[in-house]
């Protein structure tokens, strides 16, 4: 145990102090690929920073274990001896312990003869931005090595620390990212009929779009829309001919975000009638909902034992796993990080945790590599 959590605070203290933001995790890649080789594997460069370590036991099926490794432009405030030495750039997502742990996973199974289905360890690239796991999955990797099932974690600060948590079905929300752009006409507000008051089109929109949640979409299916960033004029007593605003868009289901996303658009459409303006409109998923699959999610509450906490609701926060479970059955589970030390939040500058608890998660992954029987 104390030989472990050794390896395990140096894995974890070299990889937080280089973080580097999607698709530029070069040195993140070579520290990994170079720790891989010192076990014995010889890891497969997937994407231009993704590894991958196949494990082969000569089976018909094959179990993943996903990684994210990129981190985020936050500027860290841990004080920590091992912070940051990329100014600007923090992992501040816990991805450093992600990849500690199944770093930690492939030094536990590195002298391991047989086991009941071949084992494929992804560290994927690009998380926090888009195509992260599609760059994955757009390889073949999974075609390649007859991939059944696939895990991955996320260290956790709403979960109590040495807690393992998770819930079948819906995990996570679908999340999409709202852009809006309203083109007016500008005069001087004196004569304010002479203009389009884009000001005044924006906010209308912005109400009517809230009145999608509270009276289009049913109260049982939750749905969050959030405006977080408006602007529009540039002088006070003229009218303003031009207005964006940005926000977010996430639920539980697909069919409701695209429900929304067509409501959205008929509003548009009366006001361009209505105001003779012009609108500017985006909306795209960023990534589906994380949809845990049934029976891998019971052959890890199996495997947890008195430690689990099964949730009650899933939460409003976007992971780019979810694009695994589209094409493969998957499970998705948190890490519990919160104590009296480290409270803070994931995305803020001061999130850290406790790296015993990434012996628990390695510990978790090893028992799911040995004991996961896989479906069709």
């Amino acid at each position: 145990m104390e030989e472990l959590l050794d390896q395990i605070r140096t894995w974890r203290r070299h990889l937080h102090a280089i973080p580097e933001i999607g698709f530029q995790e070069y040195k993140t890649s070579k520290y990994l690929y170079e720790e891989l080789e010192k076990m014995g594997y010889q890891p497969l460069k997937i994407t231009e920073t993704g590894i991958a370590v196949y494990l082969d036991f000569h089976k018909e099926k094959t179990l993943a274990f996903r990684s994210d490794i990129d981190a985020l432009e936050i500027e860290e405030q841990t004080g920590v001896s091992f912070k940051s030495t990329h100014q600007g750039k923090m992992h501040a997502c816990g991805h450093d312990g992600h990849m500690t742990a199944l770093l930690g996973l492939a030094y536990k199974l590195k002298d391991v003869q047989d086991l009941p289905h071949n084992v494929l360890l992804i560290f994927q690239p690009g998380e926090e931005v888009v195509n992260g796991a599609p760059s994955i999955i757009n390889t073949g990797i999974f075609e390649k090595y007859h991939v059944k099932g696939i895990y991955g974690l996320h260290m956790f600060p709403d979960v109590d620390e040495g807690k393992i948590a998770c819930r079948k079905g819906p995990l996570m929300a679908e999340s999409g990212e709202l852009d809006v752009t309203v083109h007016g006409k500008s005069a001087h507000a004196g004569k304010y009929h002479e203009g389009i008051d884009s000001i005044v089109i924006a906010s209308f929109l912005i109400s009517n779009y809230q009145s999608i949640i509270s009276r289009i979409i049913s109260p049982m299916q939750p749905c969050v829309l959030n405006i977080g960033e408006i602007h529009g004029g540039t002088v006070r007593n003229i009218v303003a001919s031009q207005t964006s605003f940005h926000g977010t868009l996430r639920t539980y289901s697909e069919e409701v975000f695209s429900r929304i996303v067509e409501a959205m658009k008929g509003f548009n459409q009366g006001m361009e009638q209505a105001y003779h303006c012009q609108i500017d409109f985006a909306c795209q998923p960023f990534n589906p909902p994380v949809l845990n699959d049934a029976h891998l999610y019971e052959e890890l509450k199996k495997n947890v034992g008195a430690n689990f906490e099964e949730l009650e609701e899933p939460v409003m926060l976007a992971e780019d796993f979810a694009h695994y479970q589209k094409v493969i059955p998957g499970v998705f589970f948190y890490v519990g990080t919160r104590c009296k030390e480290y409270t803070s939040g994931l995305h803020t500058p001061t999130f850290n945790f406790h790296e015993e608890v990434l012996v628990q998660a390695v510990e978790l992954y090893e028992k799911l590599a040995r004991n996961v029987q896989l479906g069709d």
